[in-house]
């Protein structure tokens, strides 16, 4: 349990600092004019890092319950596995929708799409080299 209550906190972490780099970056701001019509002028980074802990917590927590549905012999497997199941729901379905209804350059989800891979990649090798049921 409390193997899990730090990793889901360093998780939760790790997602606001990637999501920073990911959406602030330079390459990232040019490339997301395309949303500055709608756009928030300032964000609420209290509310953010509520947010941000939260999935920690959430997708720890679901890569536990399903450990050992996935496939792979070693945590690390595992973690790469869960990595590519969350990417494609959370990222390639959303991207796919958002390319679907709106006018966004491909450039832009498509760079979405890799930076989300990254993200998940990232947070999935952390949960299956760090979390294991049972422990």
């Amino acid at each position: 349990m409390v193997t899990y209550i730090i990793v889901s906190i360093a998780s939760g972490f790790l997602f606001g600092v990637m999501d920073g780099v990911i959406h602030a970056n330079p390459l990232a701001q040019k490339l997301y004019q395309v949303y500055k019509p709608i756009a928030r002028e300032k964000i609420n980074p209290q509310a953010g890092f509520i947010i941000d802990l939260s999935y920690g917590f959430v997708m720890a927590g679901v890569f536990l319950l399903l450990y050992q549905s996935f496939p792979g012999a070693i945590g690390l497997l595992k973690g790469i596995s869960y990595a590519l199941i969350i990417w494609f729901f959370r990222v390639v379905m959303y991207n796919a929708s958002q390319w679907m209804m709106f006018k966004i350059p491909v450039k832009t989800i498509l760079y979405s799409i890799f930076a989300g891979l990254v993200e998940m990649l990232i947070l999935g090798v952390l949960y299956g080299l760090t979390l294991q049921p049972g422990i």
